[in-house]
């Protein structure tokens, strides 16, 4: 993200204010880049079709919702959970190729 904004003007689009009174903008880079955009390609985030409709989907890097899920178990401790899911997976992998 520095990368792409230091030193940069960001210009940022008001769309609306969300239900809890935020504002909800669209930001671009001196460019014309969509700065949302730009962090999808990146991995930096995942697209969220409930708000964007799913105009960042086919932008998304192959891992990214499995890199960010991964780090929310971690923050919230739920690892756990992730060693259970990656264990069934193996097993299915494996009576699959047998």
């Amino acid at each position: 993200m520095i990368g792409l904004c230091r030193g940069k003007s960001v210009r940022a689009e008001i769309l609306e204010r969300d239900t809890y009174g935020r504002t909800v903008a669209k930001c671009f880079l001196p460019d014309g880049r969509d700065l949302s955009a730009e962090m999808v390609k990146r991995g930096m985030a995942i697209d969220w079709p409930k708000y964007s409709g799913g105009v960042y989907s086919h932008m998304e890097t192959p891992d990214a919702r499995k890199k960010f899920w991964l780090a929310d178990a971690r923050q919230k401790g739920r690892m756990h959970v992730w060693k259970q899911f990656e264990e069934r997976s193996q097993k299915s992998r494996t009576r699959a190729g047998n």
